[in-house]
């Protein structure tokens, strides 16, 4: 066996334990204090060199190398999505259960397995007396489920030479992801009594021509990627009498880019469509949705719930180091993929840092009552960040 799948193997009790720990600590976006408090205390544990927290409430340990390469961040994010109905769930959200030899609960993929295995599989290296050539960062960020606020601030303060961020890829490199937007979509009208609709002007019946001409808009597409998408997701009224009608309603857009597209050429071709739309005196407007983020250290900022798209070129040595780094440890060459979904390697991107996806998880369990990882997976994984982590930090 692979020396370091052979170190990742002696401690997979540990690493078990430690993804228990972390699916059982509920950490909705913006309440990740008590898992952040368990990661500070296993990084000191295992003896990396420096732990701290910045003030979003971002975790970042370091483990120094000996100065001759550049640096590797190791990403992944604290919050969880909310887990909704307990009762929808094989077994409890929170519970962290040993189940067919995986672990489940809220998180499990998405992606407290994948922390706890970087954390774990960084420490492997001090075990074998294996000091890299450049630092290593494990950075557990805040609020990546709602825009990627603790990576974005970690950007301004952490500047790696590369980043790998730990979402879900079912053991394949990922070198990009289309991008997310939110907009809103507004309609005002006239709110009055609903048995003399007459006196008033009805949004929804604005609202619903436009939903209903969405599929008109010019949408991009990347030969990689695939096309970007536009689904309208959330519906809301300032009401919730059902015989009063409504003043206002507000639709959420869900717009996943792709490289080159522009959110302003998008918004144009939604604010063109919508004035065509207009009827009965109603008025329009439609903008990308700001809303305030408050962390859990209490620091209140204004966000956008806007991820960046991103591709990595194939050619790119990062790539292809780690692509045969993965292959000395596992045996073969992962697979290359696009993510379907975003995350906060575009916000890593964007900021010039180079990027790659990899983890054992599997995408289709994130977001669902069927959130897992396999603990085989797991334990495997850990050999991931040490053999990333040697190969990564080497001057190229």
């Amino acid at each position: 066996m692979n020396t370091l799948l052979a170190a990742a193997e002696s401690v997979r009790s540990a690493v078990v334990a430690t993804c228990q720990r972390l699916v059982q600590t509920p950490s909705l976006s913006g309440e990740e204090g008590a898992v952040a408090a368990a990661i500070r205390d296993q990084m000191q544990a295992l003896g990396y060199d420096e732990v701290a927290s910045d003030e979003v409430g971002n975790v970042v340990g370091l483990m120094r190398g000996t100065g001759g390469g550049p640096s590797l961040e190791l990403n992944g994010h604290m919050d969880v999505v909310d887990p909704g109905d307990p009762a929808a769930w094989p077994y409890p959200p929170y519970g962290g259960e040993v189940h067919d030899g995986a672990i489940w609960g809220r998180g499990a993929s998405d992606m407290k397995g994948s922390l706890a295995s970087i954390v774990h599989g960084v420490a492997l290296l001090r075990q074998l007396g294996i000091r890299t050539a450049g630092d290593i960062y494990v950075a557990a960020a805040v609020m990546e489920e709602t825009g990627g606020l603790g990576t974005i601030h970690l950007t301004g303060h952490l500047r790696p030479g590369a980043a790998v961020v730990g979402e879900a890829s079912d053991g394949a490199l990922a070198r990009g992801h289309r991008g997310r937007y939110e907009i809103v979509v507004r309609v005002k009208g006239r709110s009055v009594h609903a048995s003399v609709p007459q006196q008033g002007a009805n949004p929804h019946y604005t609202m619903a021509t436009f939903i209903g001409r969405l599929a008109e808009l010019r949408l991009g597409s990347d030969p990689f990627l695939g096309p970007a998408s536009l689904a309208p997701t959330l519906y809301l009224t300032d009401q919730r009498s059902g015989n009063v009608i409504p003043g206002e309603c507000s639709l959420h857009l869900d717009w996943r880019d792709v490289p080159g597209d522009s959110p302003d050429a998008l918004l144009a071709q939604i604010r063109a469509l919508l004035a065509e739309c207009l009827r009965d005196g109603c008025t329009g407007e439609a903008e990308l949705l700001v809303y305030e983020a408050r962390t859990y250290t209490g620091l209140v900022t204004s966000m956008a719930s806007a991820f960046p798209s991103f591709i990595l070129p194939a050619g790119h040595p990062l790539l292809a180091r780690a692509g045969a780094a993965l292959e000395r440890t596992f045996g073969a060459r992962p697979p290359v993929i696009g993510w379907s979904f975003a995350t906060d390697g575009g916000h890593l991107m964007k900021s010039g840092i180079p990027v790659i996806g990899y983890s054992p998880a599997q995408p289709d369990f994130a977001h669902t009552v069927e959130d897992r990882i396999e603990i085989d997976a797991l334990v495997r994984g850990g050999g991931m960040p040490s053999a990333l982590a040697q190969a990564l930090t080497q001057e190229a």
